[in-house]
């Protein structure tokens, strides 16, 4: 199991002059991490904007900087040489790319001004776009893989969904923290063993790149529309999943500052199209 991903994220030296952030490292670093923790093999794309210009450079559009036949002609090359990869170790997951890079965007890039056409524009960048057949991802997407798993744990039927659910997403390259697994679950419980727990889910929270909540029932769990509340609060993406067919009314499904503080999907199926998996299509859902 492998990705073809833009050199950058491996070697951020390679980027143009001035462009690099911390928080670019540090998508970089996380989306290292999630192929590390999954045994996902890197294996870097070349660099068309080093190999033509060097590695010394200042940033450009492609129109400012690579629009030439020898820049082409380059292309064209390294195409070759990326379809010699992939026929000798089959498909990739996906190919991993930078948005508003001139060759490597994936829904961005900044290919340059032309008429009435803006700078930046919303298409992949020169080089992604030679392979339009292989599904590729921003690595600022595919560095959000920390999901806390948000949900009623109080019987055994809604304890055995939430490991269903859980073991799903972490088949499909994501980590779970489920809050059931933190220790006593009982309702005698002492003080200190309640400020733990608290301590503990609040910390995962804080550390989540997605908060998936199960909000089936007449009405949704009180704990888990609080987590809900604090992720939305934190501005971290919240996706949850109704699988009950009872409506709250007729424009709702469940409790209205739910429903527009997340995007609520019924299916598992759904759930994992909102969390970009990777293996939609890969394996029995």
């Amino acid at each position: 199991m492998y990705v073809l991903c833009s050199p950058c994220i491996i070697h951020p030296e390679l980027r143009a002059n001035g462009i690099t952030k911390p928080s670019d490292i540090a998508l970089f670093e996380q989306a290292i991490t999630r192929c590390k923790c999954f045994g996902i093999e890197m294996v870097p794309l070349p660099c068309p904007e080093t190999l033509y210009l060097g590695s010394d450079r200042k940033p450009g559009t492609f129109l400012e900087r690579l629009n030439t036949p020898a820049f082409a002609s380059l292309l064209c090359k390294l195409e070759l040489h990326v379809q010699d990869i992939i026929d000798e170790r089959g498909p990739p997951l996906c190919i991993l790319g930078v948005n508003s890079s001139p060759t490597c965007g994936v829904t961005s890039t900044y290919y340059g001004s032309e008429g009435s056409q803006l700078s930046k524009r919303m298409t992949r960048g020169v080089f992604l776009a030679g392979f339009p057949d292989i599904c590729a991802i921003d690595v600022a997407s595919f560095a959000k893989y920390r999901i806390y798993l948000a949900a009623p744990l109080f019987s055994h039927a809604e304890r055995v969904y939430n490991d269903t659910l859980a073991n799903l997403l972490r088949e499909h390259l994501f980590e779970v923290y489920l809050p059931q697994q933190t220790g006593d679950d009982t309702d005698t419980r002492i003080k200190e063993e309640q400020s733990r727990i608290f301590s503990k889910n609040k910390y995962e929270l804080d550390h989540a790149d997605i908060v998936v909540a199960v909000i089936d029932g007449a009405d949704a769990d009180s704990g888990t529309a609080w987590e809900m509340g604090y992720a939305y609060a934190h501005d971290k993406p919240v996706i949850a999943i109704r699988t009950d067919f009872r409506r709250a009314g007729m424009h709702e499904r469940v409790n209205l500052m739910l429903e527009e503080s997340s995007k609520v999907v019924s299916s598992t199926l759904e759930l994992l199209e909102l969390v970009k998996s990777l293996l939609i299509g890969k394996k029995d859902l």
